[in-house]
């Protein structure tokens, strides 16, 4: 029984230890689309606790009131920063120009590098000549 359980472990830790094979540059950006998405989600989480505790703050000064009861100061704090819509940081590629066609960029892509040094009649296949 020890040996199979030995022979087991033999053959099988190679394949624990190999290597993935490094991301790819879509891997890479769907990593940082699930990351952005990820901290719109904590903004939004966050705006929504922050305006509980406001609602309970009140109700607990408003029921202090009704009991005739003294009424502390309430404390200053932030107001509440609504994070807003999500909007992806990620710029499809189908939506990037190409600027060596002298063609015009919308203003969402312009901070994006070229996607390509061909013109549009290169990259469709059409011959220049």
């Amino acid at each position: 029984m020890r040996f199979a359980a030995a022979l087991i472990v033999i053959l099988f830790t190679p394949t624990a230890f190999a290597q993935l094979p490094p991301p790819t540059k879509e891997d890479k950006a769907k990593a940082a689309e699930i990351a952005a998405k990820n901290a719109w989600t904590n903004k939004v989480g966050a705006y929504q606790l922050c305006l509980a505790m406001d609602r309970t703050a009140a109700k607990y000064h408003e029921r202090l009131k009704t009991a005739g009861k003294a009424v502390p100061q309430p404390e200053t704090t932030a107001p509440c920063a609504d994070p807003g819509p999500y909007v992806s940081p990620i710029i499809p590629a189908s939506s990037q120009p190409l600027e060596a066609s002298e063609a015009h960029s919308p203003a969402g892509t312009a901070t994006a590098p070229p996607s390509t040094k061909a013109n549009e009649a290169e990259t469709q296949g059409h011959s220049t000549r």
